[in-house]
């Protein structure tokens, strides 16, 4: 999670050329404040209690601005998802509850591919999907609900 004051973000929008309001500091702060990868929607919903009249519109348009400008990072599972962490990281992705989390570590960090490719690799990104913790026992009892299922027939 990234603390920034105010000023900071909105030197950081600035460096990045872009326009400096209310609503686009409000989201990034947002962003910097949260490791829960939020989508659109959520994003839209927390900035709300701020400004009530922000459009949805605003808010894709203004995730589009700093994707581009690279301040955030999309992450795409069923619905798009960001990142303000830029950091070298990679993703743990619940396929239950659809929860994210960061996971570092410097191995994922120096992948390389095992034979020479013309493909100029700039970045890599690596997603984990499974269970976590809260959803590894829904998991397993379905399975063995599923099973025993299966041996009734």
């Amino acid at each position: 999670m990234n603390i920034m004051t105010a000023d900071d973000i909105q030197q950081k929008l600035r460096e990045k050329h872009l326009k400096v309001t209310p609503q686009r500091c409000a989201i990034y702060q947002m962003l910097l404040q949260t490791t829960s990868h939020p989508t659109a929607e959520e994003v839209l919903s927390n900035v709300k209690s701020l400004f009530p009249m922000i459009s949805p519109n605003t808010v894709y348009y203004t995730l589009n601005a700093f994707e581009d400008a690279g301040l955030i990072t999309p992450i795409n599972d069923a619905h798009t998802r960001y990142d303000a962490n830029l950091a070298p990281h990679h993703h743990l992705i619940c396929l239950r509850c659809r929860n994210i989390q960061d996971i570092h570590d410097n191995n994922l960090n120096k992948l390389e591919l095992s034979h020479k490719t013309e493909f100029k690799i700039t970045d890599h990104r690596v997603e984990f999907y499974g269970y976590c913790r809260e959803c590894q026992g829904h998991e397993l009892n379905k399975t063995a609900t599923n099973s025993v299922g299966r041996r009734k027939t």
